[in-house]
C-alpha cells in the first residue's frame, strides 16, 4: 500500500474503489478529533487479493473498511466476529486486536441509526427490495426494529432462498414477493430498497404510499432517485445511502480509534461537501 508513514493507518478496500467517499469521512474525523498521526486511504483490492493484503499489514494498521466484493471474504479472514457479522455472513469492518482481526458489520447498526433518526421506533412490518448483501444487513436491522416477518421482493425467486440462512440466524421469517407484484408490498412501516440504480424507478409513479411509511433507498448517486422523490412528494420521511455511508463510518471510526463518540458533525459536513461536488 502507498502513502506516507503514519503511526496509525486505516483504509477502505474494494473494487472499484476510486469513487469512495470513505476517505473524506474518516480524514475529517481524524482532524476533528485531533488525531494528527492517523491516515486513511482507498485501496483497490479484488476478492482473491484480500487474504494476502491483510496478511501483509504491519502493526501500524488499526483497521479496514470493506466494500463490495470483499465483505464475505473479510468475515472468513477474521479471528473473531460480532454476532451480527456472523448472522449476516458479511463484514464491512476489520479491527486489529492483539489476537488477530475482529470482524463487524456496521451497516446494520448504521441502518438502525438512520431509520431511528427518521422517526422509526419499532417497525413490525418491513419490506426489502433486493436479495444481496445489503438486503442481509436490512434483515438484521429489521430484526432489531422488532420485525418478526420481513417481506422480500426480488427479481430472482432463488434469492429469497439464499437469504434463508441469514434470516434463520436473525430470528426472522421471510415472505417472498415476485418483482411484478412489488407495489403491493409497499404497505409497510419501513421499505428498504437495496437494488441498483434504475431498478426500482418504474415503481415510483404507481406506488400507493401508506401514511407513516419510511423509505430507505441505499443509493446516493444520483439523488434523489425517482422512488425517493415520489416518497418525498407523498410527505414521507426518506433516508438515503449517503446517510447510511456516514452512519456506518461512525461505528468504524469509533472502533478503529477508540474515540467515542465520533465527531459526527465534522464528518457529516465533509461528506456532504464532497458529495455536492460530484
Amino acid at each position: 500500500m502507498t502513502g506516507a508513514p503514519a503511526a496509525h493507518r486505516a483504509a477502505v478496500c474494494g473494487t472499484p474503489i476510486g469513487h469512495s467517499l470513505s476517505p473524506v469521512i474518516h480524514r475529517a474525523g481524524f482532524a476533528a478529533a485531533g488525531l494528527a498521526d492517523w491516515s486513511y486511504e482507498a485501496v483497490e483490492c479484488a476478492e482473491a487479493d484480500l487474504p494476502g493484503l491483510v496478511a501483509g499489514l504491519g502493526p501500524e494498521w488499526a483497521g479496514l473498511s470493506l466494500t463490495m466484493p470483499l465483505k464475505e471474504t473479510a468475515l472468513a479472514l477474521a479471528t473473531s466476529a460480532t454476532d451480527v457479522a456472523r448472522a449476516t455472513g458479511a463484514a464491512n469492518t476489520l479491527i486489529r486486536r492483539p489476537d488477530g482481526w475482529h470482524a463487524d458489520n456496521t451497516d446494520v447498526s448504521g441502518m438502525v441509526r438512520v431509520l431511528r433518526d427518521a422517526g422509526v421506533g419499532t417497525a413490525p412490518s418491513v419490506t426489502v427490495l433486493g436479495g444481496g448483501g445489503t438486503a442481509r444487513a436490512a434483515l438484521a436491522a429489521a430484526a432489531r426494529l422488532g420485525a418478526s416477518t420481513v417481506t422480500v421482493v426480488t427479481r430472482r425467486p432463488a434469492a429469497v432462498t439464499e437469504l434463508g440462512a441469514a434470516a434463520d440466524a436473525l430470528g426472522v421469517t421471510l415472505s417472498g414477493v415476485a418483482w411484478e407484484a412489488a407495489t403491493a408490498a409497499f404497505d409497510a412501516d419501513v421499505v428498504v430498497s437495496t437494488v441498483p440504480k434504475g431498478a426500482a424507478d418504474s415503481f415510483a409513479p404507481v406506488v400507493a404510499w401508506r401514511s407513516g411509511t419510511v423509505l430507505f433507498d441505499a443509493i446516493y448517486d444520483p439523488w434523489p432517485t425517482p422512488l425517493a422523490a415520489a416518497a418525498t412528494a407523498a410527505g414521507l420521511p426518506v433516508v438515503s445511502g449517503l446517510d447510511l455511508l456516514l452512519a456506518q463510518a461512525l461505528g468504524q471510526f469509533e472502533q478503529f480509534t477508540g474515540v467515542r463518540p465520533a465527531p459526527e458533525a465534522a464528518m457529516r459536513e465533509a461528506l456532504h461537501a464532497a458529495a455536492a461536488l460530484r
